[in-house]
């Protein structure tokens, strides 16, 4: 079900929006009746239909979101658009499902001017599910704005200047201490301790005399490292999560760079010599293997996918490589985390593929699967943390797209509409009301939940389809 997106406050906008596309009826200029104008505003009753992207609408018509569809969803804004967001994982325990939610995320500002961008760490807490808004709003009376203001959803956000825009950012856990790499449009890739802001948003007191000592200037907040030696700005980053401080950065001229940092998180190694079969195209994205420290992903504006041992010399490190994967170039990876053999790519040609690495060959390799929901270019993708066969997609259409490849044609159950039968069975979900989507993920903690950045601000949601 899409989403029609409107203004939203730079708070968090505690109602979700209605997701249903009305038809109005036209009036009638006839002389009839009182029992015949009711009659035939019975029969024109305003019917909600299902609305597809790229449908036009007809006069009169509006999109709102249908409640129904979604068992949560909230928007925040942010300031300055984030290009790029990670979930900061948290000690409030794994597949929790008890509502109001809480979530930590870690995001970077896109500001005009390099000058004013920032590391933003959040925490958004009190998120209730749709059903306990409705049943809060039935169960209040409407001078109860004491009540109301209890159930709002809350956003604290600590800051950490960051020179230059942040094109990507990502967060790891290492020695009991959370870690953040930004790469900045500058050509820099830095490495932060996120202590001090997590302990700040957690209490009133504590984030004013933070917020308070970052606009006086009284203390500038510096990274544990940064890394120099890329020949310019880059996108592909990504922690290794069998091999805990290791860090891969790709940048626009095809080199990657392995980090590898000591155990006590104060010295840190980058190997100077690139693995750089990519060049002298870009490296869009990177995406370490879920079981084998030693394997990395990459994709690339040269329309391939390249497997990497970094065991070997970067010379021969390249150990599979996917030419031509999409028509045009690939701009986002995603490594199946409980099915290592399986790949999905998104690309400027809009497709999404499947790849069952263990096809890849010396002559390359073919999907398994392609998909052309998207009518503009796939700008994000993710598996599904714990579900195989479920990831989901976003792209500068200004949709996010929930897939499960388990789904199979049912060739019994046929549909009416001429235009949902024109879907693929495999598509769950389509959501919309964010303008030029960024990136997506999972909150890995809390089932089913999907955080998502765009330049109109920050969604959370779960839908009724996972």
């Amino acid at each position: 079900m899409p989403i029609y997106s409107e203004d939203i406050p730079e708070k968090m906008k505690e109602e979700p929006m209605e997701d249903v596309m009305n038809e109005s009826s036209e009036s009638s200029d006839d002389d009839e009746s009182m029992e015949s104008e009711n009659a035939n505003d019975s029969q024109e009753k305003i019917t909600p239909k299902v609305y597809l992207p790229g449908q036009a609408l007809k006069e009169g018509e509006e999109l709102v979101v249908d409640k129904s569809a979604y068992r949560l969803l909230h928007h925040a804004q942010s300031g300055a658009p984030c290009l790029s967001f990670d979930v900061i994982p948290d000690d409030l325990g794994t597949s929790r499902e008890s509502y109001p939610l809480s979530m930590y995320l870690v995001a970077g500002t896109q500001a005009a001017k390099a000058h004013v961008n920032n590391l933003l760490i959040m925490k958004m807490s009190n998120l209730h599910s749709n059903k306990q808004c409705s049943e809060d709003s039935a169960s209040e009376s409407s001078d109860s704005e004491d009540e109301d203001d209890e159930n709002k959803p809350i956003m604290n956000v600590a800051p950490i200047k960051h020179q230059g825009c942040v094109n990507r950012v990502r967060c790891t856990k290492f020695g009991g201490t959370t870690l953040a790499a930004s790469w900045s449009e500058l050509g820099r890739v830095n490495i932060w301790n996120l202590q001090e802001q997590l302990n700040a948003i957690e209490n009133t007191d504590l984030l004013t005399a933070y917020r308070n000592k970052c606009d006086k200037g009284d203390e500038v907040i510096k990274p544990l490292y940064t890394f120099k030696g890329h020949s310019s700005e880059g996108f592909g980053l990504d922690w290794c999560r069998t091999d805990l401080g290791t860090l891969a950065s790709g940048d626009c001229k095809g080199n990657i760079h392995i980090w590898r940092v000591d155990s006590s998180s104060a010295s840190w190694h980058v190997d100077q010599r690139s693995y750089n079969s990519h060049a002298p195209h870009s490296v869009e994205d990177l995406q370490w293997s879920p079981n084998e420290k030693n394997v990395l992903a990459s994709c690339s504006v040269d329309k391939s996918i390249k497997i990497w041992d970094t065991r070997a010399s970067p010379q021969n490190a390249c150990m599979l490589t996917a030419f031509d994967a999409h028509t045009a170039d690939i701009n986002v990876i995603s490594w199946n985390p409980k099915e290592s053999q399986f790949l999905v790519s998104g690309g400027d040609d809009g497709l999404l593929c499947i790849w069952d690495l263990r096809q890849f060959g010396p002559n390359g390799a073919s999907p398994i699967a392609t998909f052309k929901q998207h009518t503009a270019p796939v700008t994000t993708v993710e598996w599904h943390p714990t579900e195989a066969t479920v990831f989901a997609s976003g792209g500068a259409d200004d949709q996010i797209a929930q897939w499960d490849l388990s789904v199979e044609v049912d060739h019994t159950e046929e549909s009416q509409d001429s235009e949902l039968a024109k879907l693929p069975p495999q598509l769950l979900f389509i959501h919309q009301g964010q303008s030029d989507i960024k990136e997506l993920h999972w909150h890995p903690q809390c089932p089913g939940i999907m955080i998502s950045t765009a330049h109109s601000g920050f969604n959370i949601f779960r839908t009724i389809s996972v």
